[in-house]
């Protein structure tokens, strides 16, 4: 067990949308990723999905019961989106996150969209 430089795991890969595990706390994965561009509509029914924005800025689209609306992040926020909630995360520059979720969740959610190429559908990678 060493410590892990964010700034050093970022600068290890290039790939937009496809996280890497930096380590694990519990059953739960913590996950960076590079991303700029649109995901995928998706929703995780068992799981909430934490995103912290490390650099840049994240744009988040919500399905909710009173309508739809997006809520931004910029460099420094945090946000939860619950379980059951259909989002599509965005990102206008190039921006790095990092994320809390259980070991083993899908990237693209329990249901989703057609996955573009340029979405990693995975349950993380190792880092390295």
């Amino acid at each position: 067990m060493e410590p892990i430089a964010l700034g050093k795991a970022l600068a290890s890969f290039t790939d937009q949308w496809s996280p890497r595990i930096v380590t694990a706390v519990n059953d739960y994965d913590v996950r960076v990723a590079k991303v700029e561009g649109e995901h995928v509509w998706h929703v995780h029914d068992h799981t909430d999905e934490f995103f912290l924005v490390l650099d840049g800025e994240l744009h988040i689209a919500l399905r909710e019961a009173a309508g739809e609306r997006t809520v931004v992040l910029p460099k420094g926020s945090v946000f939860t989106v619950p379980r059951g909630t259909e989002h599509k995360p965005y990102a206008p520059v190039p921006t790095a996150i990092l994320l809390f979720e259980p070991t083993g969740t899908l990237t693209v959610g329990d249901h989703h969209d057609a996955v573009p190429d340029h979405v990693d559908a995975t349950t993380g990678h190792a880092l390295g």
